[in-house]
């Protein structure tokens, strides 16, 4: 197997192959980790598979086996081994215990990965538009231990929640690894998110601990948090402390103005005294389900769910994914795009667990470090493309919505960058173009796997992965993640996948990374009807993704959500949180509301669209418009902000009163929808097929 460009593929030259979809083979595919992988189970197991197919298909037949082998291949620390995998008969739901018996805490995993790394060697490189810093193995290890000191002495307990409102960077790394290297649960929010949205996440978890940055840097100029903190603490009375990190050094960060109600509030420099830290770095050894992280579901119908992802299953199969499916050892340099909410940087800092050094990068894609004042940055289009030279970056994460960005202004990173240590580049968030595939292996190095993947909050993971053993076809997820049994089922739950036919995602088998519940009153019944209502008694995982699978490569297509997530330019977030707005601020002027994505497959990306039906002699104009994006950007952030606000006549309903924000989506995308007896008002759907029409 060999890569070659799409031009060569389009014209299929060197007598390879003439299909013009496929774009990538890996150069060497037998040196990688899978294929030893692979060979390790036909050796093991008398087997004869050869393709990742094989692999796959023996991975969801065996499933306590081969999560087994994943454990020993990829170097599970654990004080105590495990007596059971799994139990393969358990149902779904209840979540099955993996790995039962077994002790281990997960931040130790982080920090002495099963792959020994030099002391000395860099765990992290942190990135600004203005800044760069290195910190090395031992560094990072010395300041989890100073933070890990300041919560020993705050008395922190198992369990105990610890929230960050924090940017991307290393003192938000080190708090979570110290937070979990002594059994509390991690969780964050971006400091862009406005008050409402901070508090409806954290009111329901009752944290004891925050930390927060003093300011946000994005774009060229600071942005205060501290203000924003003042509000939300007052609101949260089980705060015993919060922890103040200087991340902007330009503002002053005068700490009179936080009040809360009982506790302290402290800078950072005086919370992780060194002085105080003279114990050694403790590793307190937990049961495997142990809660790591709360992450927060997009609050399409209330309040956002606490999901709670557990150790074991959020460590072994990042490490799957990272060893297996990416090829990432300690000499990797992983990067990934992202915010301390989104899922992906989760993702990315497990990579330590493979050995792999950190970027981090806090700040606009589109400013870089200026030559002649390396402390201000500049506008600059190719500002990724050149971080990836300067720190040599291996792996590049980002979202579809960047790359398509790249695409429109016809931005070529290679013709002035070497980009010589690129070996792949992942996109997630939305469905990745066909012709973005084709603009990347145009635009970057042609010998780099570009790997669209798909996953999501629920799972802190990917269905649908890369595999240096497979091509990359345009428009395709190359391939279903070993281990994760998905399908495309159809409304009757007849499963469509080989047919080529688009239908629901769904997980068929159990898989450790389900999360081990929900926060909160009632958590387990939210959990079921989250995720194992869809069909009736057939106890399966319903992902709430549309997804079309190609019967002639095994790869995938993403279709969007069938759900009333909302995910434009990859940032997903839920209908509710718009409705809150509305009803808080605009009452008296907007009697209901409909708010839904809109991505068809000649779109590029999702566009929200709230439909507005008016109070009597109340008008939809264009002021009103103006003041309903600025109280969303303000009250949630400015991800949030609809692209289309018009007036409609009637929203849909269900007979209970519910808005069938399901069927008004499908008809905007172009679905044909089959009405359901269940809307009481059905007649007024006609409206939205006829809005779809004339919005073509």
């Amino acid at each position: 197997m060999t890569f070659l460009s799409a031009e060569k593929a389009v014209n299929g030259t060197n007598g390879i192959y003439k299909d013009p979809t496929r774009l990538w083979d890996h150069p060497s595919p037998r040196s990688t980790p899978i294929w030893a992988f692979l060979n390790t189970i036909n050796k093991k197991y008398n087997l004869q598979l050869k393709t990742y197919e094989d692999l796959h298909a023996w991975s969801i037949e065996n499933i306590a086996k081969f999560w087994g082998e994943v454990w020993h291949s990829t170097g599970i620390r654990a004080s105590k081994p495990y007596k059971q995998v799994v139990d393969e008969n358990a149902p779904m739901f209840p979540r099955p215990s993996f790995f039962k018996g077994a002790e281990l805490n997960f931040a130790e995993n982080l920090l002495y990965p099963a792959h020994e790394v030099d002391d000395e060697s860099p765990a992290i490189i942190a990135a600004t538009e203005t800044s760069r810093e290195t910190v090395t193995w031992a560094e990072l290890r010395q300041r989890v231990k100073e933070c890990q000191a300041g919560m020993v002495e705050l008395g922190l307990k198992e369990g105990d929640r610890v929230a960050g409102y924090v940017a991307n960077h290393t003192n938000a790394l080190v708090a979570m690894l110290a937070a979990t290297s002594l059994g509390g649960i991690w969780t964050a929010v971006s400091p862009d998110t406005g008050v409402h949205a901070v508090l409806e996440r954290l009111r329901q978890i009752e944290p004891v601990l925050l930390f927060t940055d003093n300011a946000a840097f994005y774009n060229g100029r600071s942005h205060p948090v501290l203000p924003k903190i003042s509000e939300i603490t007052a609101a949260l009375p089980t705060l015993e402390a919060v922890v103040v990190f200087q991340t902007v050094a330009a503002v002053d960060t005068d700490l009179s103005s936080i009040k809360i109600p009982s506790g302290k509030v402290y800078h950072y420099a005086s919370f992780a005294n060194p002085l105080s830290s003279t114990a050694p770095l403790h590793f307190r050894q937990l049961p495997p389900d142990h809660p790591v992280y709360i992450l927060y579901s997009s609050g399409t119908t209330g309040a956002p769910k606490c999901i709670v992802h557990g150790s074991i299953g959020t460590l072994i199969q990042h490490k799957k994914e990272h060893m297996l499916q990416c090829s990432i050892t300690p000499n990797s340099r992983l990067f990934y795009f992202t915010t301390c909410t989104w899922m992906m940087w989760h993702w990315l800092v497990s990579g330590l667990a493979s050995g792999a050094t950190l970027v981090l990068y806090d700040g606009s894609p589109f400013r870089y470090l200026s030559p002649s004042d390396p402390s201000t940055s500049i506008p600059d289009e190719l500002a990724m493309p050149r971080l990836i030279d300067e720190v040599g970056i291996t792996h590049f994460g980002t979202s579809a919505k960047y790359l398509s960005v790249l695409e429109q202004k016809s931005l070529s990173p290679k013709s002035t960058l070497s980009l010589k240590t690129l070996q792949a580049i992942y996109s997630t968030g939305s469905p990745l173009a066909p012709s973005t595939f084709n603009y990347v292996y145009s635009a970057f190095p042609p010998s780099i796997n570009l790997g669209s993947i798909t996953g999501g909050t629920d799972i802190i993971s990917l269905f649908g992965a890369p595999s240096p053993l497979n091509p990359v076809h345009a428009g395709e997820i190359q391939v279903p993640g070993l281990g994760m049994a998905i399908a495309a089922w159809d409304y009757t739950g007849a499963d469509i996948t080989k047919t080529g036919a688009a239908g629901d995602l769904v997980c068929t088998k159990a898989f450790p990374c389900q999360p081990v519940s929900f926060w909160g009153a009632n958590g387990a019944e939210k959990y079921r009807s989250s995720y194992f209502n869809q069909f009736g008694d057939r106890c399966v995982w319903h992902h709430g993704d549309f997804v079309r699978f190609n019967p002639a490569t095994g790869g995938l297509f993403m279709l969007g959500r069938s759900d009333g997530i909302l995910k434009p330019a990859g940032v997903r977030f839920g209908s509710a949180e718009i409705y809150n707005v509305l009803l808080e601020h605009f009452a008296d002027e907007v009697a209901d509301a409909l708010c839904i994505g809109r991505r068809r497959e000649q779109d590029a990306d999702e566009t929200v669209v709230l439909f507005l039906k008016m109070a009597d002699g109340k008008k939809c104009d264009e002021a009103l418009v103006e003041r309903i994006k600025g109280t969303v950007r303000k009250g949630l952030s400015a991800r949030h902000v609809p692209g289309v606000i018009e007036e409609c006549p009637e929203i849909p309903v269900t007979t209970n009163g519910k808005k069938v924000e399901g069927a008004a989506k499908q008809i905007l995308c172009g679905l044909n929808v089959k009405t359901s007896a269940s809307v009481a008002n059905a007649e007024c759907l006609d409206w939205y097929r006829n809005w779809a029409r004339t919005h073509a």
